[in-house]
C-alpha cells in the first residue's frame, strides 16, 4: 500500500492541475482495494486499463477533438463494454466491492467515484484532460481541453451533463459554483476511503473499518472525530490500549468537545479493564 500512503501523507502545497496529471489514481485505488483483497496483484488490472485505453484510442478519429473523445468513450466504455451504475437497495450500494477498482474492472459496475476513477485513468493514458468533480451526493468528472468542456456522469452511462444537471445531482437549492471545483487526487482517494469505511461499518466488519480509518487519519491527522470513531471500533475489537490512546487524542484535538465527559467515562472504563487484565 506504499503508493496510497505516500499520496495521503503528502502535506506539500496544493498542486496545480498540471501536476495532478502525474498522479496514479489507478495504483492508489488498487492499494485501497487490497484491504478487501489482501492477495491482490495490481499488474493484471493495470494491464487491463492499458488495454482499454489502447482500444479506445484506436476508435478515436482525431486526438485533438475533445467532443469526439467524450462521445467515443461513452459508446465504447458504457455501450460496447457495458460499464454501468447499478440500481438496487442500500445493501447493494454499500457492497465493499463497489469501491474496489479491480472489481469495477471485473464486474463493470461500481460507485460513481470508482467508475470516475476508471474513466480518468483511461483518459490519462491517452493524455486527455479529465478532472474529478466532488459533488456532495454524486461524483462526476469534467473534460476540459480549453476548446471543448463538458461534465460527464460515469454512473449514468457516461453521458455529458450540464451545469444545471450537476446542481440537481448535488440536490443543491442554490447554484453554487464552488460545488463544481476540481478535486485533487488526494481528495479523491480520501472520498473513496470514506466510502469503503462506511461499507465496512454497515456490515460490522470492524477490523477492516479500522484499516480505513488508519488511512483517513494518515491523510488528515488533525481531524479529531476520526480518532473517536476508531476508538469506538477498537473497543468493539477489545484492543483496549489503542482505544484509550485514540480517545485521548480526540480530547487533545477537540478541547471543546460537547461529549468530553462521556469520552472521559470511556477512558476510565478502559483503564479498569486494563487493570483487571494486569
Amino acid at each position: 500500500m506504499t503508493y496510497l500512503r505516500q499520496l495521503l501523507a503528502d502535506d506539500g502545497p496544493r498542486p496545480s492541475l498540471h501536476t495532478w496529471a502525474g498522479a496514479r489514481l489507478d495504483r492508489a485505488a488498487l492499494d485501497l482495494a487490497s484491504i478487501h483483497f489482501p492477495d491482490l496483484q495490481p499488474e493484471p488490472f493495470l494491464e487491463q486499463l492499458n488495454d482499454l485505453a489502447s482500444r479506445l484510442g484506436d476508435r478515436l478519429r482525431n486526438f485533438n477533438d475533445g467532443r469526439d473523445f467524450v462521445e467515443t468513450a461513452q459508446r465504447f466504455l458504457f455501450g460496447e463494454l457495458g460499464f454501468h451504475g447499478f440500481t438496487g437497495d442500500d445493501q447493494v450500494f454499500f457492497d465493499p466491492r463497489n469501491s474496489c477498482l479491480n472489481q469495477v474492472l471485473e464486474r463493470r459496475t461500481g460507485l460513481p467515484i470508482a467508475l470516475s476513477v476508471l474513466y480518468m485513468e483511461i483518459a490519462r493514458r491517452l493524455r486527455m484532460p479529465v478532472f474529478g468533480i466532488g459533488l456532495p451526493r454524486r461524483f462526476v468528472i469534467q473534460f476540459d481541453d480549453g476548446n471543448y468542456s463538458t461534465f460527464i456522469d460515469p454512473f449514468n452511462g457516461g453521458r455529458p451533463i450540464s451545469v444545471r444537471e450537476c446542481f440537481q445531482l448535488a440536490e443543491s437549492q442554490v447554484p453554487d459554483p464552488a460545488l463544481l471545483q476540481r478535486v485533487s487526487p488526494k481528495q479523491i482517494m480520501m472520498r473513496m476511503i470514506q466510502n469503503l469505511h462506511t461499507a465496512y461499518v454497515r456490515t460490522q466488519d470492524f477490523g477492516r473499518a479500522v484499516s480505513t480509518l488508519d488511512l483517513m487519519i494518515l491523510g488528515a491527522p488533525d481531524t479529531g472525530v476520526w480518532y473517536k470513531h476508531r476508538a469506538v471500533l477498537l473497543v468493539a475489537l477489545k484492543r483496549w490500549m489503542a482505544a484509550r490512546k485514540d480517545f485521548e487524542k480526540y480530547l487533545l484535538l477537540e478541547t471543546e468537545a460537547a461529549d468530553r465527559d462521556e469520552v472521559i467515562g470511556h477512558i476510565r472504563a478502559i483503564q479498569q479493564r486494563i487493570a483487571m487484565v494486569n
